[in-house]
């Protein structure tokens, strides 16, 4: 595959809107998540409509051995990828840190930072030997802005920034891009994941507000690659219209 994007968490919100951005400027796509069903079923989709070539990849980045297959086998098959979109990441729970479960506090760091870590850290040699190639991290306002019973969460996504900010430097004499997207709130299945399948709880959390929606961050994200080589953009921060701060919105009372 001559230029292609790879995509963790590609099955559903801002990782598989972000896939039909970029299939929609005739990029090839690489696509990884934990779900192979469901990865078929984007495939299909997007080779139906779009007609680009899509590879599936089932890969948890929690799990280290998985990356090591998954990414050896992607650079063997298609070879090294134009972007590599770092989208997998979720948080759990929304209570006190003194409240806040062990196996939620180690999910997001081993999904948040580990394999985010290890999945850039697995395709950057190839990248630095072509010298060519953009990386791009999902970060959030959380990283910029802590709030209530979230310290672990909005930890993971400073560590994103400040990752992806000491990546630009190691990479400095190459042609390597690297951009964090810091998105707001944005409607996806990112609070029904936060309360552990909640869907009455997830929804209130968007009631009352126009929240950004997933093909927002997208379009951005498809902006942000399709610059010229001159052109690096470090950050891009995203709120909905009536959100100041990442913890400040303003909802319309009903």
């Amino acid at each position: 595959m001559s230029s292609f994007a790879f995509i963790t968490g590609a099955t559903s919100g801002i990782g598989l809107a972000t896939a039909k951005a970029l299939a929609a400027k005739r990029y090839g796509l690489a696509l990884a998540a934990r779900n192979r069903e469901k990865l078929e079923q984007v495939k299909k989709e997007i080779e139906d409509e779009m007609h680009v070539p899509v590879t599936c990849y089932v890969l948890d980045v929690r799990h280290p051995e998985e990356i090591q297959d998954v990414t050896e086998r992607c650079l063997k098959e298609l070879g090294t990828p134009r972007i590599l979109l770092n989208d997998a990441g979720l948080a759990r729970g929304l209570e006190p840190y003194g409240e806040t479960k062990e196996e939620d506090i180690l999910q997001m760091i081993d999904t948040n930072i580990k394999g985010l870590f290890l999945v850039t850290r697995a395709f950057l040699p190839a990248m630095l030997e072509k010298n060519e190639g953009h990386i791009v991290n999902l970060g959030s306002t959380a990283g910029l802005y802590a709030y209530a019973g979230a310290a672990v969460y909005c930890a993971t996504k400073a560590a994103v920034k400040t990752f992806s900010d000491g990546i630009r430097i190691d990479v400095i004499d190459s042609d390597i891009k690297v951009t964090t997207i810091q998105p707001g709130i944005v409607e996806t299945p990112f609070s029904e994941v936060r309360f552990h399948g909640d869907k009455e709880r997830a929804a209130k959390v968007y009631e009352g507000v126009d929240a950004l929606q997933a093909e927002d961050i997208a379009n951005i994200i498809a902006f942000a690659v399709d610059q010229p080589k001159r052109v690096q953009i470090s950050d891009i921060v995203i709120m909905a219209n009536q959100q100041a701060t990442g913890f400040m919105v303003s909802k319309k009372k009903k």
